[in-house]
């Protein structure tokens, strides 16, 4: 399917007056790049098997990083030049408008959850499921979500809105996940990304990552200065009992000590040793 984009806040890929994407042109080179290798050296059933997407042998073999890997390879040119060109078209906005970490994060989530999906309801099949197709409509459901007027032309000729375009491809690709055979398990990952994408948008998840990660920041500094707080007062006990110790050897000699006694001053010994060795 063909369209246009006719967004007034598209912009440069290449940077010309605009704010580069910079993370939408290295998951392009990325991915043209791995496509192109794996063409040339004609490793499509080498690595297809092994990091593509096959159900079976993530619950089989745990090949557990294939829900990820999956994302980056392509079978066949205008599989990996539609997915890319949608990313572009798509996504260089959302990225200008969430900062390249977000928009990253959300790829690689809606991906690898659309990957986690087709293992979970095609968990038998060992047929590779390849491309980054589970993300990009990832992207065009947000894209939809926040532009739902924006037009774009089907086949460079009819306007549509990009509300009606994102809805029209989630029918069509829940259709196709029904049916039987090759072709619907893709669509079932087609299908997934978009549900994963709405989940991550419409809970705030996007939103509450960032104050997520400042609060176990903060959490583990608070965790951290307790655990400094209760070594430092685990120090001055032993200090404390140290020094009784030597006032009593002073008055009365090594052999008053008790047995504990004797073992806490060892103890102490090693420690502060070991604290001089480290220093």
């Amino acid at each position: 399917m063909r369209y246009e984009y006719t967004s007034p806040g598209s912009y440069d890929i290449f940077g010309r007056g605009q704010p580069r994407p910079d993370t939408i042109r290295t998951l392009l080179v990325l991915n043209i790049g791995i496509w192109g290798l794996i063409t040339i050296s004609g490793t499509e059933r080498l690595f297809f098997p092994l990091l593509g997407l096959v159900p079976q042998y993530v619950w089989t073999k745990a090949m557990l990083w294939q829900p990820i890997t999956y994302m980056f390879l392509h079978a066949g040119f205008w599989h990996m030049a539609l997915n890319m060109l949608v990313l572009w078209m798509f996504g260089s906005e959302l990225e200008r408008e969430w900062g390249g970490p977000a928009f990253l994060r959300f790829f690689i989530i809606t991906g690898a959850g659309a990957g986690l999906v087709t293992v979970l309801f095609t968990a038998g099949s060992t047929i590779p499921v390849v491309g980054a197709s589970g993300a990009i409509y990832g992207v065009l459901l947000a894209y939809g979500l926040a532009y739902p007027n924006r037009e774009v032309y089907l086949y460079f000729m009819f306007p549509v809105k990009v509300k009606y375009f994102v809805g029209f491809l989630a029918v069509m690709a829940f259709i196709a996940s029904i049916q039987q055979g090759a072709s619907s398990i893709s669509n079932i990952t087609h299908l997934s990304g978009m549900l994963i994408a709405w989940v991550y948008l419409k809970s705030g998840w996007g939103k509450n990552w960032l104050g997520l990660a400042q609060q176990v920041k903060v959490l583990s500094t608070a965790y951290r200065q307790r655990q400094t707080a209760r070594q430092e007062e685990a120090d001055l006990d032993i200090r404390d009992q140290v020094d009784a110790i030597l006032d009593k050897i002073n008055l009365s000699g090594y052999s008053s000590l008790t047995d504990e006694e004797q073992k806490t001053l060892f103890r102490a010994a090693v420690k502060y040793s070991k604290k001089s060795d480290r220093n």
